[in-house]
């Protein structure tokens, strides 16, 4: 199957760009605004004020202010990078690539966004409340992803507990990144995270 890159999708029309833009704007305002004030200080309102659009809109957009805040950067790379993977490379590097690629993007994109959605998911039960649903959903596209190349049904209890240690270990590092002031590079706590998924526990001290 042939590898599809952004650079050969077609153009957005225009009214994808604007939605696109006015999500940005939403999730800027948002991010801005919980950065002076607090997550629980911060209302629709107040969000939709600064995003220079009406609360309608905000809700259009995004069902609840915790969707403002929860991305989907896993999703775009779910399942088409496993996919596009050497037949024959690991699970383990596939894994590797495809959360590297994920992050890259995220950190390159809004870095800052990135590191405060991390600690709200720590600090604020129904960001990690939303954030556990959405690795769920993430763990479906893993599983589909996994299933075509091991030939295995995704609705297996092998797949289905593989794929959710994954996404598990994945909330893990990022709970664990935020706890430690963001002072690791997060790539490498995912792959010490894989490490353990692949080997198991370190040996401890005698």
């Amino acid at each position: 199957m042939a590898h599809v890159t952004p650079a050969d999708r077609p153009p957005l029309g225009l009214r994808e760009r604007k939605k696109i833009k006015t999500r940005r704007a939403i999730r800027a305002a948002t991010y801005a605004l919980i950065e002076e004030q607090g997550y629980d200080a911060t209302t629709v309102e107040q969000i939709a004020d600064r995003a220079e659009v009406s609360p309608s809109t905000v809700f259009r957009y995004f069902p609840a202010k915790e969707d403002i805040v929860v991305t989907d950067e896993w999703h775009p790379v779910m399942p088409a990078e496993p996919r596009a993977r050497p037949e024959d490379e690991s699970w383990a590097d596939v894994l590797r690539h495809v959360m590297h690629t994920a992050l890259d993007r995220s950190l390159a994109e809004e870095p800052e966004a990135t590191r405060l959605r991390a600690r709200l998911g720590v600090e604020v039960p129904a960001v990690r409340a939303r954030m556990t649903e959405n690795m769920a959903a993430t763990g479906r596209l893993l599983r589909q992803a996994l299933a075509e190349r091991s030939g295995l049904d995704p609705d297996s209890l092998e797949l289905r507990v593989f794929a959710r240690s994954v996404m598990g270990g994945l909330m893990e590092v990022s709970h664990y990144w935020a706890e430690t002031g963001h002072r690791d590079d997060i790539r490498e706590l995912v792959d010490r995270a894989l490490e353990v998924l692949e080997h198991g526990l370190p040996t401890g001290k005698p």
